[in-house]
């Protein structure tokens, strides 16, 4: 069994982040195949170029396994949006999933931060389409982070039928927030099969 997993970091993130680094270690320890791709202008990430990137990186089989952290998992969902009807994937982890970022946040990032954030909160994803495409789906939050608001839970759960995880504590899971590991991430992809 060929069990790949595509790591897609977020909005200013890297391949590189130690959260990131840590689940592809240990996901190599227990036999995966792990991709962390650099995505293109972090610090301005476009759905285009993003999803582009996923179409050119991405063998999607039965056995692909995506883990998307913030604006990663939209990338994710967006492709697999527009893949063929009859391709399906093992599952998704989603690391602070989000399609509202929480308003007040945006504001005080100002407005170069809203511009860039518009589209992925403005452009509708059709996740009926991504449902179909994918075996099982797991959504992990924190109930203090600073940009995605913890209602958003309910959306992953309505629309993908994802299984919540709500971490205390973690921030929007980067190191600033003292996140360097993330055991319910691990033991989840470790559960899609």
């Amino acid at each position: 069994m060929n069990k790949k997993v595509y790591i897609i970091h977020g909005w200013d993130g890297s391949p590189k982040e130690p959260m990131l680094q840590w689940l592809k270690v240990s996901l190599e320890e227990k036999g995966y195949e792990v991709f962390v791709p650099e995505m293109p202008e972090p610090a301005v990430p476009k759905i285009e170029s993003w999803v582009g990137k996923l179409k050119d990186v991405v063998i999607p089989e039965k056995e692909t396994i995506f883990i998307g952290h913030s604006i990663g998992c939209q990338a994710v969902l967006r492709y697999l949006e527009m893949l063929n009807e009859n391709i399906k994937i093992a599952g998704l982890v989603l690391i602070a999933p989000w399609m509202e970022l929480d308003r007040q946040t945006l504001e005080e990032e100002g407005q170069e931060v809203v511009e860039v954030a518009k589209p992925w909160m403005e452009t509708p994803i059709d996740f009926q389409k991504v449902k179909a495409r994918v075996g099982k789906v797991v959504a992990i939050f924190s109930d203090n982070d600073p940009f995605v608001p913890l209602s958003q839970k309910d959306l992953f759960e309505k629309e993908l039928g994802a299984e919540i995880i709500i971490e205390n504590d973690k921030g929007h899971f980067t190191v600033s927030d003292g996140v360097d590991n993330l055991p319910s991430a691990l033991k989840a992809v470790t559960e899609l099969y």
